[in-house]
């Protein structure tokens, strides 16, 4: 029996929010979700995440929230995320910073599900090796769920790639996020792992990934500094649904979703 595991794209602001608020319990239900899983580390305000907005979230549908290279922007978050609530923050972060960057969790029909977030080191912040990172948590994960997917948050195309072959037959699904812009090049890789560059965004259609257009072009034309708004106007949500095999955790199918709220 396939397990059908729903990945949403970085939740920009309160645009993001409201669409997730509006559309993600009838899109589980019309698409038979089992699983949910969302990286929100843009959900407050654009960059980073409060434990409140967290609780939202997660009321709404999602199972598991990750982040990325906000994940400590709103300081709130640093002494919540250990705190038992299903936040992961990149596993190749420095050693002994709060919370985890992988975890197992229980759906209600009492299977398991893996998830490990990790974050890129290509035109990003300097961190610990992706790669080495990922492969530390495998063998703990791998014991308990065939079922492990992974969400690397990086800007680089040919680092998400690599990490998509490097992880192939060793996990169900990598997909990227960072870039706020949907890759066209979802596909099962030879070993049965699902693969997707980037989830795109979930929040404003309208926008700069998801910053007001004016203020942006105001800054690209003339060098000055500008403060980059969230847009407002309709919003949408980005994402791919993965059918997942629950005995062995190879992939069968990944789909792209989009949903507008106009």
């Amino acid at each position: 029996m396939n397990l059908r595991v729903f990945c949403i794209g970085d939740i920009v602001g309160n645009p993001g929010r409201r669409v997730i608020n509006k559309k993600l319990s009838q899109l589980k239900t019309d698409l038979q979700i089992d699983f949910c899983i969302a990286n929100a580390e843009n959900a407050a305000g654009g960059s980073g995440l409060t434990p409140d907005l967290a609780r939202e979230l997660l009321s709404k549908g999602i199972d598991v929230l990750t982040m990325g290279d906000h994940v400590w922007r709103k300081r709130e978050i640093i002494s919540a995320i250990d705190r038992g609530l299903p936040i992961l923050r990149p596993e190749n972060l420095p050693r002994g910073v709060p919370g985890k960057g992988a975890m197992v969790l229980n759906m209600d029909n009492g299977f398991e599900v893996a998830v490990i977030s990790i974050l890129g080191r290509v035109f990003m912040k300097p961190n610990d090796c992706p790669f080495a990172a990922v492969d530390r948590v495998l063998d703990r994960l791998s014991s308990r769920t065939p079922v492990i997917v992974v969400e690397f948050h990086a800007e680089a195309t040919s680092e998400k790639i690599a990490m998509g072959y490097h992880l192939d037959s060793r996990v169900s699904a990598v997909v990227g996020t960072h870039t706020h812009v949907t890759t066209a090049d979802e596909t099962i890789l030879a070993g049965g792992t699902a693969y997707l560059t980037d989830l795109g965004m979930t929040g404003p259609i309208n926008s700069v990934l998801g910053r007001k257009v004016e203020k942006v072009l105001y800054n690209f034309t003339t060098g000055l500094p500008a403060p980059f708004d969230i847009a407002t106007g309709p919003a949408m949500l980005n994402g791919v649904l993965i059918e997942i095999d629950r005995e062995t955790g190879r992939a069968s199918k990944i789909e792209r979703i989009r949903v507008e709220d106009c």
